[in-house]
């Protein structure tokens, strides 16, 4: 079972927008309101292409009720956890050109008995042989013992540990030796305190953080693909999206996809990015944090480069590469 956790979950209300002109008036579609929140759209994202998962997720006021009730609509199997506060919502706006404006609340601060009643929901829900999906922000001003807690909790139960979280939690759960993390070009300058700028010095930057605890540091760079480093070696993909409508709630969708082949054989990493690489394309062809079904996936769209360019320039973007049309290769080597 895949299981995820998201402290700091969300809805998400999403429009479109012929021009997003600051100091105007500007007219919207009709709003499509999500569940939202990291976790919650790699749970959405599973379960919608048939991989049992388990969404952890705190809730709290109406918000969280409406959120509850829109996981539920979509067939997520949940364990809400009642905090204190209320659920925060966002507001996500597209644009024609797949520009996207995101306007995100904070969330509201955990109290010592809302970490108490996650830490139960991961002792009673997280089994041995679980792959632990650590996902999202956090909620402001929670103590990093807090965060070492809830990772040492899960591996307590014998669970494989991910997580995809930003600036110091990411740091702090790097001493739990996760599994995989998965930063974004962002996320593994700050890590590694280096900023890369070409497909050799991503590699060398994960590295850098791979020597820090994680097994896998699986990157997602926007135009420039994903590459995935591990143990033996790096691999590098790339994708190809010729309409994106909304790069929102992709890398989680893209996560997804990674662990569901992944979480059921670790021998075959290539099948794995390969998979990511898909469901990540398919979300960026999707309205708002909408999640890939099977009917959108096409893995004719995606490639492993197997001899990249080390001095390439990365792409100064985080949306979705155009690359030329070639095959799927698969092979059993991989670049180191």
């Amino acid at each position: 079972m895949i299981v995820t956790l998201t402290l700091n979950p969300s809805l998400d209300r999403t429009v479109e927008v012929e021009a997003l002109r600051r100091g105007t008036m500007v007219r919207t579609t009709t709003p499509v309101l999500e569940p939202g929140g990291k976790g919650v759209n790699v749970a959405r994202a599973l379960t919608a292409n048939g991989i049992p998962a388990l969404a952890i997720v705190t809730v709290a006021g109406p918000e969280g009720a409406e959120l509850s009730r829109l996981l539920e609509r979509d067939g997520v199997l949940c364990r809400f956890v009642p905090v204190s506060g209320r659920t925060r919502s966002n507001l996500t706006v597209c644009e024609p050109d797949g520009t996207v404006t995101k306007l995100n609340e904070p969330g509201c601060p955990f109290e010592e008995a809302d970490v108490a009643q996650v830490l139960t929901a991961i002792r009673t829900g997280v089994r041995d042989g679980d792959w632990f999906v650590l996902s999202g922000s956090t909620p402001p001003g929670l103590a990093e013992g807090h965060l070492s807690a809830i990772l040492a909790g899960a591996a307590a139960s014998g669970a494989h540990l991910v997580v995809d979280t930003s600036g110091p939690a990411l740091a702090t759960a790097l001493d739990a030796r996760p599994r995989l993390i998965k930063p974004n070009l962002a996320e593994l300058a700050e890590l590694s305190g280096r900023e890369p700028s070409t497909i050799a010095e991503v590699r060398d930057a994960a590295e850098s953080v791979r020597a820090r605890g994680p097994e896998y540091v699986l990157v997602s760079m926007g135009a420039d693909g994903a590459m995935l480093v591990g143990p033996d070696g790096m691999l590098l993909g790339e994708s190809r999206v010729d309409r994106p409508r909304s790069t929102v709630g992709a890398g989680d969708s893209f996560l997804a996809g990674y662990l569901s082949r992944f979480s059921q054989d670790e021998s075959d990493v290539e099948a794995a990015l390969l998979e990511a690489l898909d469901w990540g394309a398919a979300a960026t062809r999707l309205p708002g944090s909408a999640v890939p079904s099977p009917s959108d996936l096409d893995p004719e769209s995606v490639r492993l480069v197997w001899q990249p360019d080390p001095d390439r320039p990365l792409v100064a973007s985080e949306q979705s590469a155009t690359v030329p049309e070639l095959p799927v290769r698969r092979s059993t080597q991989q670049n180191v």
